[in-house]
């Protein structure tokens, strides 16, 4: 053999040898901490995967296999059995998925009904990633059939394709597979990357694996939300509801089909019952003595029955069952009276026109604020629950989070997540230990601009919020805003007029069209939005009682000075630290805001981007043209957009 022959053998002989294997062929009928890489609250639990916290409230649990996988132009198998076990039959969480992804800690992944990998409807999350979601909770907001079914998601919580949780028996008839009654399900996915093909198949685990897939979704789209190398794994996430998601066995192999997994040694869950026992001597002897104290059991009874409904008036009333149909959770009266430690004075944060809201601390030392909302017919109560159970649905990083209700005859209790650094005109006008300086100020302005926004764009409905203002901008321990108190919110279809006739709101945040057509638009609380972006940025409330009646209200003011080149003489005197043109720029748009004219104003979607520095088209800005004209001295040259 010759020396470049020798060479050669060598070099592939050393190329076979330190060559990466992508093959991947495992099977665990059982599981230890050692099997898998656990991310949040997920823990192996008597050899079974939990994937969230029972205690915790906002609970987010990821199980990965430690080896990535090759996805692109190459095929895997896998099949696995989950259980899922709501606590409250009726108050069910939001299931499980299956994930491909390239990191095991997606950013900007948030609980609740976004299983942990995604962060809301309206911001797609970060490429690539791709689930298989095993949904028990029905969200209208994302197009879900119902509260039971399997659906593809491509980078996004809204799926690409989905199909109610079931199967096809061997006559082609669809049987229905129910995922949220604790029994264990049996799935089987295939995916072929050259063929952009995924098939899912779901049966409990007593079935035989059905010929025909629950989904087939073949889509050359699928390439753009893989990569070649992806962790494989498990993901859930919750909030209130207490809902227990297990993997009990998994196999994957990506050389063939997955192996097949012994499902007859598995433990089951179900709900909890009562159990029965049988009678014995001690038992006969314990009836007669039952006999005996019979009488003076039944006697307490009735007496206890007597002063129940005569003496005690503020017992819960009776959940009538037009109440079990809405959302989120209802908390027993009991629970908030003793969380608010019997409504004490000393425990109120505040108060106003719907009466009065308390701080609370539950069982699970978890901080709520009660808010006490009172109607005046059971008609309108029942309206008023509707409108709540949908806003209920809300969820945002910058609204603050219903999270549950009670009624107790005419009367609403509102449980709410605390915000413990108040509200934000406490940071800027009640004598603070602490002024809120630009940063901070500028900062909240952009968490309200994006709520707002959610609210405007981001739902199936146009929720119109109608009483913007600084005390109901909150703000939570990392100082970031949140718009709160939807008690005079109204949901409206998009596109649809809306039709009351009341004028709701607060006097000096009111768009002045609203004296003259009564139903709110999106623009009128644009206009409350701008009102508050002058106050933060000058620190000078809306109406000032103690100006002389020559002397201009706060967007007046701004105007003139505006008009006459002065405009940065409007900040707040007291800041101490800020950039001219930041804060020039934002008090544009805060009069751009509160332009006479609604049809002059930006909207929300136009407004965060300005904030955040996106480019936005001309077309915004040549609407603010005239936003001097007549009342300003005559500047007429328009206001940018974009900031400098």
């Amino acid at each position: 053999m010759s020396h470049q022959q020798l060479s050669l053998l060598l070099l592939l002989l050393l190329l076979f040898f330190i060559s990466p294997t992508s093959t991947l062929d495992f099977l665990f009928n059982s599981f230890t901490p050692k099997d898998l890489t656990l991310i949040g609250d997920c823990r192996v639990d008597s050899s079974i995967i939990r994937l969230t916290n029972d205690s915790n409230q906002f609970s987010i649990g990821r199980a990965f296999y430690p080896t990535p996988i090759s996805i692109i132009n190459s095929s895997f198998s896998t099949s696995f059995v989950f259980s899922i076990l709501p606590e409250i039959a009726s108050s069910p969480g939001f299931g499980l998925a299956f994930v491909l992804s390239n990191s095991t800690s997606p950013p900007g992944a948030i609980s609740g009904q976004y299983f942990g990998l995604f962060t809301n409807a309206t911001v797609p999350s970060v490429a690539p990633l791709l689930a298989v979601e095993f949904d028990t909770g029905q969200n209208p907001e994302f197009n879900d059939p119902d509260g039971n079914h399997v659906g593809i998601d491509l980078n996004n919580i809204e799926s690409a394709v989905t199909q109610a949780a079931g199967y096809y028996n061997s006559s082609n008839s669809f049987v229905k597979v129910e995922m949220r009654n604790g029994q264990n399900v049996r799935v089987w996915i295939e995916f072929d990357g050259p063929q952009f093909e995924i098939n899912v198949t779901v049966a409990p685990v007593n079935i035989p694996r059905p010929s025909i897939p629950l989904i087939s979704f073949k889509n050359p789209v699928i390439a753009n939300y893989v990569s070649d190398s992806m962790f494989v794994g498990f993901s859930a996430s919750k909030v209130t509801w207490v809902e227990a998601q297990r993997v009990l066995a998994w196999s994957l192999s990506d050389t063939g089909a997955a192996r097949d997994i012994n499902t007859t040694g598995l433990p089951v869950f179900a709900p909890k019952t009562a159990s029965s026992s049988s009678l014995s001597t001690g038992a006969i002897a314990g009836i007669f003595i039952g006999c005996v104290l019979f009488m003076a059991i039944c006697a307490l009874g009735l007496y206890w029955f007597w002063w129940r409904t005569n003496v005690d008036s503020e017992e819960e009333e009776q959940i009538e069952e037009w109440e079990l149909e809405y959302w989120p959770h209802r908390f027993a009266y009991d629970e908030l009276s003793q969380a608010t430690k019997g409504f004490s004075k000393d425990e109120i944060l505040g108060s106003g026109g719907f009466g009065k809201v308390y701080k609370g601390v539950l069982s699970n030392n978890t901080e709520i604020a009660v808010k006490c909302v009172a109607h005046d017919s059971k008609q309108g109560l029942r309206e008023f629950m509707a409108e709540i159970s949908s806003m209920g649905r809300l969820q945002h990083k910058n609204l603050v989070q219903m999270r549950g209700w009670c009624r107790k005859g005419n009367e609403l209790l509102l449980a709410y997540d605390y915000m413990p650094n108040g509200s934000l005109n406490r940071w800027i006008f009640d004598k603070p230990k602490q002024l809120l300086q630009w940063e901070d100020r500028r900062k909240v302005i952009v968490d309200v601009a994006e709520g707002l926004n959610y609210l405007h764009y981001g739902w199936d409905q146009m929720v119109l919020h109608r009483d913007i203002k600084s005390s109901n901008i909150l703000l939570d321990n990392e100082m970031r805003g949140r718009l709160g108190d939807f008690g005079l919110a109204k949901l409206y279809e998009h596109g649809q007029a809306p039709n009351t006739t009341r004028v709701v709101g607060t006097l000096g945040y009111l768009a002045p069209e609203l004296a003259v057509i009564t139903s709110p638009t999106a623009a009128s609380d644009v206009y409350s939005f701008g009102v508050v972006v002058l106050e933060v940025t000058c620190g000078r409330r809306p109406i000032e009682t103690w100006l002389e009646e020559d002397e201009p209200m706060l967007i007046d003011s701004v105007r003139e000075l505006y008009a006459e080149g002065k405009l940065i003489e409007a900040a707040d005197g007291k800041l101490v630290d800020y950039k001219v043109e930041d804060i020039e720029m934002v008090l544009k748009l805060g009069l751009a805001c509160c332009h006479p004219d609604p049809q002059h104003r930006p909207s929300m979607k136009e407004v965060v981007a300005v904030l955040i520095g996106e480019e936005v088209s001309a077309a915004p800005a040549s609407l603010l043209s005239d936003l001097g004209r007549g009342e300003t001295s005559g500047r007429e040259e328009a206001l940018p957009l974009n900031p400098v």
